[in-house]
């Protein structure tokens, strides 16, 4: 299932900039960096460092993703209720 990025308020998908990808509101960098970064073993905070991130800017995206799957039916995921 795809996120519905446009309902969180901590990220913005502008036309022209990175070619509508959703991004950090207000900056350029991708949302999908921190869960590439954190799949190959970066810590929060070396993303924070690395990117030019605040914890909350991180915190938020992951809190969303994490409530937006925990929204999910186990039918959707294809697990047997």
């Amino acid at each position: 299932m795809a996120l519905d990025w446009s309902q969180c308020p901590a990220v913005e998908s502008v036309p022209g900039k990175l070619s509508g990808a959703w991004v950090f509101k207000d900056t350029r960098m991708p949302v999908s960096l921190v869960f590439e970064n954190l799949e190959l073993g970066a810590s929060i905070e070396e993303i924070m460092e690395w990117h030019h991130l605040t914890r909350d800017q991180i915190i938020n995206v992951l809190e969303f993703a994490a409530r937006s799957l925990d929204a999910e039916t186990p039918q959707e995921c294809g697990i047997p209720a």
